[in-house]
């Protein structure tokens, strides 16, 4: 099922995509709908969906700033505008597709397919990772791989002082204060990096153990390299300490 948002100042042209959007309720969802940009961007950093129909002229942010502002996404865009001229501009910023106002069922149609296209393509492509990963770390690999901004980085487990998860997302923080956020929650994180060299100390860390300065036993946090204390949960312990 594909799960869509749509962003579009004007309530009439929501309600007549919506409208058009039903019409493939067997295999599309609407799942929000905004008219303000700032309150898609905060919804969209913390949602899993499939494809965004985004409004082109807004008022105070237009959708090319919109996206600016969005950053790194794992879903399709497509642009919906009354103007063909922002065609080329919508395949610049990487649209997977765009249609023009008011919305055709046919071109609909059409769109539709290529988003359950790139969506399958996505899907294959995690699934190579994972076994690329797992692989990875039953070899006990130097390097880990991570995927992130389309890419695949190697990383030296020297490199990875911690993890913060921030709901489906994770920020790894490396050494010379450099960093990387993949779409992942911290779950799937844990389960890419080795156990001989990380563990999950909080529901919400993951520290390289080789990156200990102190333990605090009396406040239960630890002290990293960079000087980042990071709290020890009650739950984890004494696996911890049966790591140290």
């Amino acid at each position: 099922m594909i799960k869509a948002v749509i962003l579009d100042d004007e309530p009439k042209a929501i309600q007549g995509l919506t409208w058009e959007l039903s019409n493939f309720e067997d295999e599309l969802e609407v799942i929000a709908t905004f008219t303000e940009p700032e309150k898609a961007l905060a919804y969209l950093k913390t949602s899993n969906i499939s494809c965004l129909f985004l409004d082109i002229e807004m008022p105070t942010m237009d959708g090319f700033q919109f996206l600016e502002k969005l950053g790194d996404r794992n879903f399709a865009v497509i642009i919906t505008t009354a103007y063909s001229e922002y065609a080329i501009s919508a395949l610049k910023k990487e649209a997977l597709d765009y249609l023009l106002k008011p919305v055709d069922t046919d071109d609909l149609r059409e769109t539709l397919k290529k988003v359950k296209k790139q969506a399958s393509k996505e899907v294959h492509l995690e699934k190579f990772e994972d076994i690329l990963l797992k692989f990875n770390n039953k070899l006990k690999h130097k390097k880990i791989a991570i995927n992130t901004d389309g890419k695949l980085v190697f990383l030296d487990p020297e490199e990875i002082i911690y993890v913060e998860s921030d709901g489906n997302y994770s920020t790894l923080f490396l050494s010379e204060k450099r960093k990387i956020v993949v779409t992942k929650k911290l779950k799937e994180v844990n389960e890419i990096l080795p156990e001989v060299f990380f563990f999950r100390i909080h529901n919400s860390f993951i520290i390289n153990l080789n990156k200990i300065k102190e333990f605090i036993k009396s406040d239960g946090y630890v002290i990293l390299e960079n000087n980042i204390k990071i709290p020890v949960s009650r739950q984890k312990k004494i696996a911890f300490l049966e790591k140290l």
